[in-house]
C-alpha cells in the first residue's frame, strides 16, 4: 500500500504500468526465471481480483511484520533451494538482472545473496535459502521485522555496486516505488 497525493491509501499492486498492474508485471518477471511463483500476502485481498485467483498465494505466518514476515512465509512453503524475493513495487527489475541474482547464488553457500547499491542492500530483490527461515522466524518471534539486521548473523553474499554496474545493471534497476512522485515517475515509464 502506498499513499495518494491526496493522502487516500493506494494498492501498489495495481498502479498501471506499461499497460499491466506492477503486480502482473512482477509475475511476469520472476515466471520468466522460475518454475514456482507466489504472491505471499493476504488471500482475501487478492481474492477480490478475477485477474489473481489462479494465482498460488501464500499466507503470512505472521502477519502484519512487514516483508521479513512475506519472505519467511515464502521459505517455509517453498520447497526450492534457492528462493527469489521480489516485491510488488520494483518495476525495473529485468529478467537478465534476476539471471544474475540466480547465476551469482549458484556460485556460493550463503543463505542469502543480496545486491547492494545506491541505499545500500536490496534484501526484496535477494535470494534466499530455505536455511533463512529459522533465523528470520526467531527474529519475528522476538518482534524484530527488519531484514538486514539478521544479515549481520548469517551467511551473506553481497553483490556489491561496482560488480552490478560491471553486469550492466544500476541503481535504477531497483527503482521503489513508495512516494506519489514515485507512482508518477511510474505511470511515466522512468526511469
Amino acid at each position: 500500500m502506498g499513499s495518494g497525493a491526496d493522502g487516500s491509501k493506494i494498492d501498489k499492486a495495481l498502479l498501471e504500468f506499461r499497460g499491466q498492474t506492477l503486480l502482473h508485471r512482477v509475475l511476469e518477471t520472476a515466471r520468466a526465471v522460475c518454475e514456482r511463483v507466489a504472491i505471499v500476502g493476504d488471500p482475501a485481498k487478492f481474492a477480490r481480483h478475477a485477474a489473481f485467483k489462479d494465482e498460488v498465494l501464500v499466507r503470512d505466518v505472521f502477519p502484519e511484520c512487514g516483508p521479513l514476515g512475506g519472505i519467511h512465509a515464502a521459505l517455509v512453503q517453498s520447497p526450492a533451494e534457492l528462493n527469489l524475493m521480489l516485491p510488488v513495487d520494483m518495476p525495473f527489475v529485468s529478467k537478465t538482472l534476476l539471471e544474475f541474482l540466480f547465476a551469482t547464488a549458484e556460485e556460493n553457500d550463503a543463505l542469502v545473496t543480496v545486491p547492494k547499491i545506491g541505499k545500500g542492500w536490496q534484501p526484496l530483490c535477494a535470494i534466499y535459502r530455505p536455511e533463512f527461515a529459522p533465523s528470520a522466524e526467531e527474529a519475528l518471534r522476538a518482534g524484530k521485522c527488519k531484514i538486514d539486521t539478521l544479515f549481520r548473523d548469517i551467511s551473506l553474499h553481497t553483490i556489491e555496486a561496482p560488480e552490478l554496474i560491471a553486469a550492466g545493471f544500476s541503481e535504477n534497476n531497483f527503482f521503489n516505488v513508495n512516494t506519489p512522485q514515485d507512482q508518477l515517475t511510474v505511470k511515466q515509464n522512468l526511469p
